[in-house]
């Protein structure tokens, strides 16, 4: 009999695992890699809403180590303490993927707060009045090219944007820069790769990585394939943008094809807006 995947007893299905108490836990060690090793700057934090849910959306860099995500938790914990509630939307496949390799991971990640990207758990999490964090990009934006390194890409993925509607929820955009240079991506390969898993190659522990970059990095040198790295020591820069808020909400709006694309348009090109002065300065 095949497992209720909405079984509230498995990590990532239930907002109930939060424990404040582990986050504190490891704020010391962020604290050394956000003091010393990444040297974090961060701005804009009197953007984000004292109270009531919101739907935070960022880009991210510097392939499955992400840096950049871990050092804004860090600063976010800072700032608003670890009882407020927030929670972070996390792929299934890194939940299976650890599943297979150290289960003990995914108790972890659900005690830091985090669950599985499906609507189901991003709406239970907005109705408890928390702040979501999501990375609409996913594998595609946290392993995009060097070349594309000053790019918002969110690869097409429009479903934070009927989220925010259906929710009627603000977005709060979160950018950065920096965190390409802890991992340099050449180039992705996926659709060669793709091409010999459909002549009959599996993939590893059953997942489709949806990318299969090559990268110059630590520890491999030469890095194939979305395997865990450890980041070089750039320095990072995070920064919080004015809420977005749009003229229409309601299921009626979510529904609206149209007008989903134009929130989605408009989401990435503020966004991008903002990548661009953030850059220029850092440069």
């Amino acid at each position: 009999m095949r497992p209720n995947r909405f079984d509230a007893s498995k990590p990532g299905w239930t907002l109930d695992l939060r424990d404040p108490k582990t986050i504190q836990a490891q704020l010391p060690v962020w604290e050394w890699f956000y003091r010393y090793y990444f040297r974090v700057q961060t701005s804009g934090w009197q953007h984000v809403p004292k109270q009531g849910p919101t739907l935070v959306v960022g880009s991210h860099n510097g392939g499955m180590a992400a840096p950049d995500l871990h050092m804004f938790l860090y600063s976010w914990f800072q700032h608003f303490g670890t009882e407020r509630l927030a929670y972070g939307l996390l792929h299934p496949g890194m939940w299976k993927g650890f599943a297979a390799l150290n289960p003990e991971m995914n108790q972890l990640f659900a005690r830091m707060g985090a669950v599985v990207a499906h609507p189901k758990m991003a709406i239970a999490a907005l109705r408890a009045e928390a702040s979501v964090l999501v990375f609409p990009g996913g594998a595609q934006d946290v392993f995009r090219p060097h070349c594309d390194r000053n790019k918002i890409h969110f690869a097409g993925r429009m479903g934070f944007i009927k989220l925010a509607l259906r929710e009627q929820v603000p977005i709060v955009p979160v950018i950065s820069h920096g965190a390409h240079d802890t991992l340099f991506v050449l180039t992705d390969i996926y659709d060669r790769v793709r091409q010999l898993h459909d002549w009959g190659m599996p993939w590893f522990l059953g997942i489709d990585p949806t990318v299969f970059p090559i990268y110059l990095g630590l520890p491999w040198g030469v890095g194939l394939g979305p395997l865990m790295n450890i980041p070089l020591p750039a320095q990072i820069h995070i920064r919080v943008c004015p809420p977005i808020y749009f003229d229409r909400y309601g299921p009626e709006a979510a529904r609206d094809r149209t007008y989903v694309a134009a929130c989605y348009q408009t989401v990435q090109t503020k966004m991008q807006q903002a990548l661009d002065e953030l850059v220029a300065e850092c440069e």
